[in-house]
C-alpha cells in the first residue's frame, strides 16, 4: 500500500473531489477542481471545501512518516474567493517531533494567487501505517 491508497480512504475528500498530486518527506500538494457543488451562496467557493483541500494535504504531509498523525488544532484564513477552476494546496511540515508535527498550506488559484492559508498542529500516534515512510 502507499500513502496515496491509504488516504482514499478519506471519503469525504474523495467526494469532495480533491485530488493527491504529490507526497515527499513532510510535503504534499492537493489539487480540487472548483464545480457547482462547491459554490455557496454568494457563488463562490465554500469555505469548507477550501478547508477540505488543505487538510487533505496536510494529512498527506503529517503522515508522510507512516505514523497515525491527527489533526488537534487547524485554522485557516481566506484572502480571495474563486469560482471556477482549480485550486491548490501545498503543505509543508516546518515542525516534525515524535509526538507532535506542525504545518503550513498555501492554498492558490492556477495562476498562483494566494486564496488561503491553512496552519495544522497534528498528534503522532505510536500506530505505524502500512506503507513505507517517505525520505
Amino acid at each position: 500500500m502507499s500513502i496515496h491508497e491509504f488516504l482514499q480512504g478519506d471519503q469525504f475528500a474523495l467526494l469532495a473531489g480533491v485530488e493527491l498530486l504529490e507526497v515527499g518527506n513532510g510535503y504534499a500538494r492537493a489539487r480540487m477542481e472548483i464545480k457547482p457543488m462547491h459554490l455557496n451562496g454568494g457563488g463562490v467557493c465554500q469555505g469548507g471545501a477550501v478547508f477540505t483541500l488543505a487538510d487533505l494535504a496536510f494529512a498527506a504531509a503529517t503522515n508522510s512518516h507512516a505514523r497515525l498523525t491527527f489533526s488537534i488544532s487547524s485554522n485557516i484564513n481566506f484572502f480571495r474567493s474563486e469560482s471556477r477552476g482549480f485550486l491548490y494546496a501545498e503543505a509543508r511540515e516546518v515542525f516534525d517531533h515524535k509526538r507532535l508535527a506542525h504545518c503550513e498550506v498555501r492554498v492558490t488559484n492556477e495562476v498562483g494567487d494566494l486564496i488561503a492559508t491553512f496552519n495544522g498542529t497534528g498528534y503522532r500516534k505510536d500506530a505505524v501505517l502500512p506503507f513505507e515512510a517517505i525520505e
